[in-house]
């Protein structure tokens, strides 16, 4: 097998648009496309920045409804900062926990899908 990456990772909201606004408003994705892909359906699709990997919103997969991913993880380099932004931009984010891989925050986008924020701890 020669699987380099991930590429996309669909996930499932209600309504297109308003998720499109809410990734970028309070996560700051870049959009990377929104096009017709067919009677009443929209390729949305939205990256971090310099990232390798994007999301896809989507709204046609039946034994995939809109908040059914789970666990979806963010790396960041300062945790306490970005869920203080999280927080300011009305993000119910839980409170930032320690493990001995990081420390992390849990939060949901509008349609109840879980991401993770997390920033991992420093190798030795």
């Amino acid at each position: 097998m020669n699987i380099r990456r991930i590429a996309i990772v669909s996930i499932p909201v209600v309504d297109q648009q308003t998720a499109k606004q809410w990734y970028a408003d309070v996560l700051g994705f870049a959009l990377l496309a929104d096009n017709p892909m067919g009677p009443e359906q929209r390729w949305v699709q939205l990256g971090i920045p310099g990232a390798e990997t994007s999301i896809t919103l989507v709204t046609w997969f039946r034994g995939m409804p809109a908040g059914s991913a789970q666990g979806l993880v963010l790396v960041t380099d300062d945790v306490s900062a970005d869920h203080a932004a999280l927080r300011a931009r009305g993000v119910a984010v839980s409170e930032l926990a320690d493990a001995p891989w990081g420390r992390y925050a849990t939060f949901a986008d509008l349609d109840g899908n879980g991401w993770v924020l997390q920033q991992n701890a420093p190798t030795p």
